[in-house]
C-alpha cells in the first residue's frame, strides 16, 4: 500500500511540473495534521539506540527531499516529504548580507533560485522575494526558508540536520539553536575535528555528525572532549564497511551512510538498475542513518524489508490518514 500511495505521489508531482506557477498544485501543507511525526523527547542519542535495538533504520532527506514541484531547501518541501514518510532533513544554511540565516546550499544564487549573485550579496529583505527552482530549472511559488522557520516548523515534526556553508558562522546557528531549545532535536555537520570540537563547545548537548573512517578517527575525536554518545559517524558514500560498522555502534556511535553523491553515486545506481533491495541491504549491515537523493524509494524499500520506522516505535508517529 505505502508503495502505492508514494508512487501515486510521485506521478502527481512530475504531473504538475510543467505548471509549478499554478499554487492549486503547489500547497503545501505545512501544519497539516496528516503524515509522520519523529520527536525524539530529551535525548537524541537515546532514541536512535532505541531505533538500533528495534532494527529499524532512517532515512536523511539530503537537501530536504526536493522532487519535480517541489526545490531543495525549502521548508514546504520538507513538509511535503513528511506527509509522505518519517526523515531527517538535511538542509544547508547560508547567511544573507545582513546577518540573516536562510537555507541555501551554493555559493551562488543562480541555480536554485530566479536571482543571481552571490548568496550572502543580499539583504533578506530582497532574499525572501526571490522564487526558489526545482532541481528541473522550474520556477516555484516558493520563496527561501529562514532557518529560525525552518528549526520552529521541525519541532515535533521531524529532526534537522545542519550543513554549514561558508558564509555562515557557527556561533549565529548555536545562538538561534540555543534560543529554541533545540540541541535535542538537532544534528550538526563537522568536516574536522576542530569544527566538531568547536561546535560541542557551544551546543555540548547537541549531536554531531562527524566523518570516521576508523577505531582511531573516533578515539581522536574523544580525545578533543566530545563524549562517544555526541557523534555520529558518517561513515562515506563509496563501499559500506560493516566491520566499521560494528566497531561504532559497539561505542554508542550511531552510523550514517551515505549513498547520495554525483553521477557516480550508489543513489544513480540503484535508480538505473532497479536493485531497489540494495537500500535495505545496506541497513542490515549496521547503518543507522542512510543519507539519500532518494529519501522516497530508500524508505519504501527499508519497508518492504521490515526495516523502516513504524507508527509508535521509538516517539514516530504517523497521524491522520
Amino acid at each position: 500500500m505505502l508503495r502505492w500511495v508514494l508512487a501515486a505521489s510521485s506521478l502527481a508531482l512530475v504531473a504538475c511540473s510543467d505548471s509549478v506557477t499554478d499554487t492549486d498544485t503547489q500547497t503545501p501543507r505545512l501544519n497539516s495534521s496528516m503524515g509522520w511525526r519523529i520527536d525524539a523527547g530529551n535525548d537524541l542519542n537515546a532514541f536512535f539506540e532505541c531505533l538500533e535495538n528495534e532494527g529499524v533504520t532512517l532515512v536523511s532527506a539530503h537537501r530536504g527531499g526536493p522532487t519535480p514541484g517541489f526545490p531543495e531547501n525549502a521548508l514546504e518541501t520538507m513538509a511535503e516529504v513528511m506527509t509522505k514518510i518519517p526523515a531527517v532533513m538535511e538542509i544547508d544554511v547560508a547567511t544573507s548580507s545582513d546577518g540573516v540565516l536562510y537555507l541555501m546550499h551554493d555559493d551562488t544564487l543562480e541555480r536554485t533560485t530566479n536571482g543571481e549573485g552571490e548568496t550572502n550579496a543580499l539583504s533578506w529583505a530582497e532574499l525572501k522575494k526571490l522564487k526558489l527552482e526545482d532541481n528541473d530549472g522550474r520556477i516555484t511559488n516558493f520563496a527561501p526558508t529562514r532557518f529560525a522557520d525552518a528549526l520552529a516548523w521541525a519541532k515535533g515534526r521531524t529532526i534537522i540536520q545542519v550543513d554549514f556553508k561558508r558564509t555562515t558562522k557557527y556561533e549565529d546557528v548555536a545562538k538561534e539553536i540555543i534560543a529554541q531549545n533545540a540541541e535535542n532535536r538537532v544534528i550538526l555537520i563537522a568536516y574536522s575535528r576542530a569544527s566538531a570540537r568547536k561546535l560541542h563547545s557551544l551546543m555540548p548537548n547537541a549531536m554531531i555528525s562527524l566523518s570516521l573512517n576508523s577505531q582511531s578517527d573516533l578515539n581522536r575525536a574523544v580525545a578533543t572532549g566530545i563524549p562517544d554518545d555526541r557523534i555520529l559517524g558518517f561513515t562515506g558514500i563509496e563501499d559500506p564497511r560493516p566491520r566499521l560498522f560494528s566497531i561504532l555502534n559497539s561505542r554508542d556511535v550511531e552510523v550514517i551512510f551515505g549513498t547520495l553523491g554525483g553521477r557516480d553515486s550508489i543513489d544513480r545506481a540503484i535508480a538505473a538498475d532497479g536493485d531497489e533491495d540494495r537500500y535495505a541491504e545496506i541497513a542490515a549491515q549496521g547503518v543507522d542513518i542512510i543519507a539519500t537523493d532518494r529519501p522516497y524509494a530508500a524508505h519504501i524499500a527499508l519497508d518492504d524489508a521490515g526495516r523502516a520506522p513504524s507508527d509508535g516505535q521509538c516517539g514516530i508517529q504517523k497521524v491522520g490518514e
